[in-house]
């Protein structure tokens, strides 16, 4: 059975799609899992493609239980023989010696994959991230910052960001020797200096596609099995260092009736693009999260789908004295998950917009998607994904997986008219 190029395990849900997308840009075929499948099921689709990925929470996870999550899929994966093994990690490095620990991956990774220096690449130019000389630099609102300096990163709630020196970050986090290797040392032997290196993880520097490309061709030079840590900027990397025959991502696909958006997200950019939708004549309502019965939302909602009117159902005004003690975050899943279930059997929607990056993974989950593939990647990182499942009313179902913010104040009115 021919190999995977490669295979790898994202630490969220819309940091998986993100990989996946980089690699899909430069031909790569691509899938991606929702959760670790049966064995055989990931060797076929590793037969079939390019790359396979599988979608995790390891981000949010104290370190204690990473090796729970974390051995299985990394010996999936070793399993398959591919040529690379990457662990997508947040373009800002989020992580603590507490939560989401790199340096216990760098440790699992070592041990499971392959004993030998852990290349790292956090940087991701495309999206504002630069490494240079190991420190690590992260643009908000346009202005450039160094990391532990950006008002998002310097604030994080659960792993704020206190280090730009990367090496000293992951080093905090282990006990094994963390370095780096600056772009000033890139050349034809940059293979062999990693390979060689003394530290069990080197971070690298990256500012421009140019020292992508140099990234991914010296990883793609190291004898396989490659364990790799590393933002979309390394899935980049190793793709854009050979690219594949065929094409990309196609910019729009057929529309098929109205879009329902569900959405648990409360930024003011997803307000902002429910009101826009609104003024444009979509039916917005609160997400019913009372418990199961008759419910007016869910009836106008149907309603409207019925008679070719987009929908989109929002979280920041919806009810949440329903609650009864549990988490709102799984309420608020679950309601988005019956609406679109409903309103996905009746016939009425083919394109669904879920909004949140916690919420997109449950409520894939929930509908019993098994698997995505993208359909179609319109601008910058926004990406329209095909569901495999099981149950026929899901699969082909087209996704849009939204972080709260992605995304212009018409995204709502954009995605509709893709293809239309």
């Amino acid at each position: 059975m021919p190999r995977a190029r490669a295979a790898f395990y994202g630490d969220d849900f819309t940091g998986s799609v993100d990989a996946l997308l980089q690699f899909a840009r430069r031909g790569w075929t691509g899938r991606l899992f929702t959760r670790l499948p049966a064995q055989e099921a990931l060797r076929r689709a590793a037969a079939e493609v390019d790359v396979v990925g599988v979608a995790g929470i390891a981000r949010s996870l104290p370190t204690a239980a990473m090796a729970t999550e974390l051995t299985r899929m990394f010996e999936a994966f070793a399993a398959l023989d591919p040529q690379v093994v990457q662990y997508k990690a947040c373009s800002t490095a989020d992580s603590s010696p507490a939560v989401g620990s790199l340096g216990r991956v760098v440790e699992l990774g070592r041990a499971i994959v392959a004993d030998r220096p852990v290349p790292m690449l956090f940087a991701q130019p495309d999206f504002g991230r630069y490494t240079i000389f190991g420190h690590h630099f992260a643009a908000e609102d346009g202005v450039v910052y160094r990391l532990d300096r950006q008002p998002t990163m310097s604030a994080h709630p659960s792993t704020p960001m206190t280090e730009s020196d990367l090496a000293l970050h992951v080093g905090r986090q282990t006990e094994l020797p963390v370095g780096s290797l600056p772009f000033t040392a890139y050349d034809e032997q940059l293979a062999e200096r990693i390979g060689t290196s003394d530290a069990a993880a080197l971070v690298l520097d990256a500012v421009d596609d140019e020292h992508l490309v140099a990234v991914g061709r010296a990883v793609l030079r190291i004898p396989p099995p490659v364990f790799a840590i590393g933002s979309g900027g390394l899935s980049h990397a190793i793709a854009a260092a050979d690219p594949m025959g065929s094409p990309r991502p196609p910019a729009s696909a057929p529309a098929e009736g109205p879009v329902l958006v569900v959405s648990g997200s409360l930024s003011p950019r997803t307000r902002r693009q429910a009101d826009a939708a609104a003024a444009e004549g979509w039916l917005v309502r609160p997400l019913p999260i009372a418990p199961a019965g008759p419910d007016q939302v869910l009836e106008q909602t149907v309603h409207a789908l019925r008679g070719g009117r987009s929908v989109a159902l929002t979280s920041d005004d919806a009810d949440a004295s329903a609650a009864a003690g549990r988490p709102v975050l799984d309420l608020i899943a679950q309601a988005a998950a019956t609406v679109v279930d409903t309103a996905v059997r009746a016939g009425l929607t083919r394109r669904v917009i879920v909004c949140g990056g916690d919420t997109s993974g449950r409520v894939t989950r929930l509908l019993g998607v098994e698997s995505l593939s993208i359909a179609a990647n319109p601008w910058h990182n926004v990406v329209l994904l095909r569901a495999h499942a099981a149950e026929p009313a899901i699969d082909g179902l087209e996704l849009l997986l939204k972080g709260g913010q992605v995304g212009g104040d018409r995204l709502f009115q954009e995605v509709l008219a893709l293809g239309g």
